[in-house]
């Protein structure tokens, strides 16, 4: 996980291909919206960009998604998320007003749940944590394909 007050690390080299932005309602159904968003945003890729997107990488988009906007529901005001896509990785960005930056606790194999960034953190490439002028930014991109990179294998 790395820590960048000053931008997008995670935009890399990489040309953002399509980008689409969603303000996330706190409500109970927050979670499945931004689901069906982050699906229908890798779709649209396919076809417009004739993306090859494994099973695997929307089955991670979902996932993360899900644990990014579950940790939303514990801060106050309002959220959003921001889906990119290049050529070989989505990312998925949430922001929200809460400016405390999260941290993967340390194990402890009685704990029940806030597991949340510890399994982002281990299926994704890379991973950006980040204040912005109000709250906090996190980036978790995730590989197109199924082979995971090196950076992944690192962690």
């Amino acid at each position: 996980m790395r820590s960048d007050a000053d931008g997008d690390g995670c935009a890399g080299a990489d040309v953002h291909l399509m980008r689409a932005g969603y303000a996330l309602d706190a409500g109970s159904g927050c979670i499945v919206d931004a689901r069906h968003h982050a699906l229908a945003f890798l779709d649209q890729a396919q076809a417009a960009h004739q993306l090859v997107v494994s099973d695997r990488a929307r089955d991670l988009t979902e996932l993360v998604v899900s644990e990014l906007i579950n940790a939303h529901k514990h801060a106050p005001g309002p959220a959003s998320m921001e889906l990119r896509i290049t050529s070989r990785a989505v990312e998925a960005v949430v922001w929200d007003s809460d400016p405390r930056v999260p941290a993967a606790q340390p194990a402890d194999p009685v704990r029940i749940g806030q597991h949340g960034l510890e399994i982002v953190k281990a299926v994704t490439e890379d991973l950006l944590i980040e204040r912005a002028p109000i709250g906090k930014r996190i980036t978790a991109r995730i590989p197109l394909s199924d082979t995971p990179s090196d950076a992944a294998d690192r962690r």
